[in-house]
């Protein structure tokens, strides 16, 4: 499923995750929306939170360029020629005043980094060849103090589905380029020569290695994003494929990916056709949205199935705890002849899912259809386990999520069970009143909700696996109409993750 939120690094992650544009290597056919299963929305509040960790890829990408040693020569008058050498150059320190982001309905992203000041610290050789002599060379070192202004046009391309920055239409304009030599001890004739020699050279470097970083560092980043997500949405051989379905929207307040959702299973996958998603359904109020159609659900529950995790075992205290709700003695009667005197550490419950779920999605919540089995066994030492009841029921519960400290919490708010075989050596026929009416309540006070929370504590402990509680989202909202699924929030930025990577990867 599409909890990337859970995949959040940085303007040029975060942006780049949710924005897959398309070009003309991408062909979505005439009706890409009917093939969207899951949509991602990220407005404007989100980008102008992420825009405050750019600082950090900047630097990082001013840090790791590699600059090339800088070479010339030059005749004067009197000293005949002057030749020169930068050598060793690197960033000594770097500082960011402000950065700025706008989104533009031209499939770009406009970042402005504003008065960049960088010290480029490194060594000077220079010396003089006359016509009759030749001087030794000397050298010392310098320090570069420069003020600049960086603008970057992040383009969003399609290269076989899957997104393709180029962060190439990158501009840096100088406002100061000051040349400081060792303890400045050279004379100001000398400084000055070699400012006016290196400067121009100086700046063409620096332009092409700086941006040439950046646009290396945003397709890092952007692979990085992409492997996260696509392990995200994969848990052992079941796997989400969340590849674009159609081009993506950019607007002036928010930024639009549509994705197909297909679950795959093993060598099967599902097929969607007929999605019902509008842009129309998702609003700007809140900072990251998530469509989730139907299909994508149901083929989630559909895997599961098949992949034989519809599965829970109960016993001991946890069986106990379902089955003494009340202190009556038609409840002890009925216990008494259901385990034979057994203890509950002795016996254990079996419930799974015989047929696959089925899921609808509607206004009062998702609603979920399943022939479901349950078998009681008592284990005897040396024998085989008894069977004291085993029933299939037809259940049918309409749930409510919400997601709270970091936990997805599944709530029942209406249940209904049919049962269909019934097995019991306490009753026989099947017609005691006390026996049945005993197991009808359990199976809706405490066995439908026990399977639900068992449920959502699996979700929460696959979704922490991949990463998703390293994020602060707040206030999140899961909302369901008929055929789709929104999920809302706002959201905070562990700033540490982003630095995680580029520590790691740069």
């Amino acid at each position: 499923m599409c909890w990337a939120g859970r995949m959040m690094l940085g303007t040029f992650s975060i942006l780049l995750m949710f924005v897959h544009a398309a070009a003309a290597a991408c062909d979505f056919g005439p009706f890409p929306y009917r093939a969207t299963g899951i949509v991602c929305r990220m407005t404007k509040p989100a980008a102008l939170l992420l825009n405050q960790e750019t600082a950090q890829v900047i630097q990082a990408a001013f840090r790791n360029a590699k600059f090339p040693n800088i070479t010339g020569e030059r005749s004067m008058r009197l000293l005949g020629r002057v030749a020169y050498g930068l050598s060793n150059i690197q960033v000594n320190d770097l500082s960011i005043e402000r950065s700025e982001v706008e989104l533009k309905e031209d499939s770009v992203i406009h970042i402005s980094i504003k008065n960049v000041t960088a010290f480029f610290k490194g060594t000077l050789t220079y010396g003089y060849a006359g016509a009759w002599f030749l001087q030794l060379f000397h050298s010392v070192d310098f320090e570069i103090e420069s003020s600049i202004d960086l603008q970057l046009n992040i383009n969003l391309m399609c290269q076989k589905h899957q997104v393709a920055p180029d962060a190439s239409d990158c501009y840096l304009t100088f406002h100061k380029l000051t040349l400081h030599l060792q303890g400045d001890k050279q004379p100001g004739w000398l400084k000055q020569l070699f400012t006016d020699f290196i400067s121009f050279t100086l700046k063409l470097v620096l332009k092409r290695e700086v941006c040439k970083e950046i646009n290396a560092v945003a397709q890092t980043l952007t692979n990085f994003v992409l492997d996260l997500a696509a392990k995200f949405v994969r848990d052992k051989d079941i796997m989400v494929d969340i590849s674009l379905a159609s081009d993506p929207v950019i607007k002036a307040n928010y930024i639009e990916s549509h994705h197909t959702g297909l679950v795959l299973y093993k060598n099967t996958s599902s097929v969607l056709s007929d999605s019902v998603f509008s842009p129309s359904l998702l609003t700007e109020s809140r900072m990251l949205y998530f469509w989730l159609s139907e299909h994508s659900l149901s083929s989630l529950a559909a895997a599961a199935f098949l992949d034989g995790r519809l599965v829970l075992h109960l016993r001991g205290e946890k069986l106990q705890e379902l089955l003494e709700i009340e202190d009556t003695e038609v409840q002890k009667k009925a216990l008494q002849r259901i385990f034979q005197g057994t203890s509950y550490n002795d016996s254990v419950a079996k419930v799974w899912s015989l047929t696959q779920p089925q899921i609808s999605l509607q206004p009062e919540g998702t609603v979920v259809r399943s022939l479901v089995a349950v078998e009681v066994s008592i284990l005897l030492a040396g024998e085989e386990p008894l069977v004291a009841l085993y029933m299939e029921k037809e259940v049918t519960v309409t749930i409510q999520a919400i997601y709270a400290e970091k936990k997805l919490i599944l709530q029942p708010v209406d249940s209904s069970v049919e049962i269909k075989v019934f097995k019991c050596t306490a009753d026989p026929s099947g017609e005691d009143p006390a026996i049945q009416s005993f197991l009808q309540d359990r199976i809706l006070v405490a066995g439908i909700p026990e399977v639900t929370s068992s449920i959502g504590s699996t979700l929460t402990s696959l979704m922490n696996s991949k990463g998703l509680d390293l994020f602060d989202i707040i206030n999140p909202e899961i909302i369901t109409r008929k055929g789709y699924a929104i999920v809302q929030l706002d959201f905070g930025f562990p700033s540490h993750v982003l630095l995680n990577f580029l520590e790691k990867s740069l």
